[in-house]
């Protein structure tokens, strides 16, 4: 027998829910959240439109209890006739019958908020051990982070400045342990058998980081099309006869972004394809275009072996 299907549309404030003919209207709160469980029945399949950050604590809160489908504002743009007529009851509606017709294929975990979370860990760190290091020559040592010179440093008389860098050494271990917890949460919710892995430059984590941000890379008919959804997308400016590169245009997702560069400074070093793009365009572009314009073509690369479902290929 097939579960029943619900359907919640959610704004910043309320709860609109549509099951078996009937809508309901809730807080968007704790106290919404238990009132939405009184209707629904345990094993329900409920589809919510992923918006912002206002329908997160409400998938949290059912997860353990219902079939919970986060669906991405993307993919709800494939079908044309979704919206109809603009209310928040037709929504909720919309939605539960999306669920109906797509079945399983578009449903979505929270991994996209763990890369959120895994995203800030990471600039988070990275702003620490620049403290760390100016706090370091501002004591008189080298501002290397490692063991030796770290200890040698804590040996020193008690001051404000030793006071910060204890203080921050005790944070980027705290961060650096949720880090390595949200990367293990990640491996239980996104496959770990795609074929993205096979991409030299594409690590474990960075590789799941990509597919929690993609999604279904089948929307994307188009390399470019995928290439602008990263950001990576060059913005071209002519004038009269001269047409002027103005960088990347930075409009799509900033984590994808970010995965995508971090993995090119591996890939130049790894990946044939990506290593003989560096060496052919060193003389031209300099330090982060160079990086950037890597990350370009390692985010095509992966956009072909996942669209087409093949294995990398350095020959093609």
């Amino acid at each position: 027998m097939e579960a029943p299907v619900a359907g919640i549309d959610v704004s910043k404030d309320k709860l609109i829910v549509y099951f078996q003919g009937k809508f309901y209207e809730f807080p968007n709160d704790k106290q919404g959240f238990e009132e939405v469980k009184k209707v629904l029945p345990r094993g329900c399949k409920v589809g919510i439109e992923s918006t912002g950050v206002y329908h997160v604590n409400l998938a949290k809160c059912l997860m353990n209890e219902y079939e919970v489908r986060v669906i991405n504002p993307l993919v709800i743009k494939k079908f044309k006739d979704f919206r109809g007529k603009k209310s928040d009851k037709n929504d909720a509606k919309k939605l539960a019958e999306l669920v109906v017709n797509m079945g399983s294929e578009f449903t979505l975990s929270d991994a996209r908020e763990l890369t959120s979370q895994w995203d800030f860990i990471v600039k988070s760190i990275v702003r620490v051990k620049n403290r760390l290091r100016r706090d370091l020559i501002l004591l008189g040592y080298s501002d290397s982070l490692s063991r030796k010179n770290l200890s040698e440093v804590l040996e020193g008389g008690d001051n404000i400045i030793l006071s910060e860098v204890k203080f921050l050494l005790d944070e980027l271990e705290r961060l650096e342990a949720r880090k390595r917890e949200v990367e293990k949460r990640l491996e239980d919710v996104v496959p770990r058998d795609s074929l993205i892995f096979t991409i030299p430059g594409i690590g474990k984590t960075l590789g799941l980081i990509i597919l929690a941000r993609v999604g279904d890379v089948r929307r994307f008919d188009d390399k470019r099309k995928f290439v602008a959804y990263c950001g990576l997308d060059p913005v071209v400016e002519s004038s009269g006869g001269s047409v002027v590169s103005r960088g990347i245009s930075r409009r799509g997702d900033a984590v994808l972004r970010r995965a995508f560069y971090l993995a090119a400074l591996t890939a130049i070093k790894v990946n044939p394809v990506i290593k003989r793009f560096y060496e052919e365009h060193k003389g031209r572009l300099k330090g982060k275009k160079l990086i950037v314009a890597c990350a370009r073509k390692l985010a095509v690369i992966t956009w072909a072996v996942l669209y087409y479902n093949k294995p990398f290929d350095a020959s093609e």
